[in-house]
C-alpha cells in the first residue's frame, strides 16, 4: 500500500446531480490535502449483441465515456484541473469503488445515482461502500 501522502481522492460519478456535487467536494479535499484526485465511472459489458448490432463486450457503450467527460466538465471545466484524472473502469459500481478503495486516502460518493431505491436514505452503492470500502468513505447529501 502506497503512503497516503501519495495516495488518490476517488470519487464515483455517474452523471447524477448527487456525483457531481460529491465530485465537487472531493475536489475541495484534495485541493486542501494537495491530494491527486480520481473521479471514476463504470461500465458493464453489453450482451453479445444489442438489437440487430454486434458489439464488442470489452468496450463501454457508445456515450458512456461522453457522460463522465460531461459530468466532470459541468463541475471543473472543460480544461481537467492537473489533479485530477479521470478513469472509465469495467465492471460492477459497488465492488469495484471498494476494491479501488484500497488504494484511495478517502472514497467520496453522492448520497444516491440514477438507481431506483428512491425510498431509502442511501443508494445501494453508497451502502456497500459504506460497509466494506478499506478507507473512510463521505457520502454527499444533495
Amino acid at each position: 500500500m502506497a503512503a497516503p501522502s501519495q495516495q488518490r481522492i476517488l470519487v464515483g460519478v455517474d452523471g447524477s446531480d448527487s456525483s457531481k456535487e460529491a465530485l465537487r467536494q472531493a475536489d475541495r479535499i484534495a485541493r486542501a490535502l494537495d491530494a491527486p484526485l480520481t473521479a471514476v465511472m463504470f461500465w458493464q459489458g453489453p450482451p453479445v449483441y444489442e438489437g440487430w448490432e454486434t458489439v464488442d463486450p470489452n468496450k463501454p457503450p457508445a456515450g458512456t465515456e461522453d457522460v463522465l467527460r460531461a459530468a466532470v466538465a459541468d463541475v471543473l471545466g472543460e480544461e481537467l484541473p492537473p489533479h485530477v484524472r479521470t478513469e472509465l473502469l469495467h465492471g460492477r459500481p459497488a465492488a469495484r469503488l471498494v476494491e479501488e478503495s484500497e488504494n484511495a486516502l478517502m472514497l467520496v460518493l453522492g448520497r444516491r445515482g440514477h438507481g431506483g431505491m428512491r425510498g431509502s436514505a442511501l443508494g445501494s452503492v453508497s451502502n456497500a461502500c459504506i460497509a466494506h470500502a478499506h478507507c473512510p468513505v463521505l457520502v454527499v447529501r444533495h
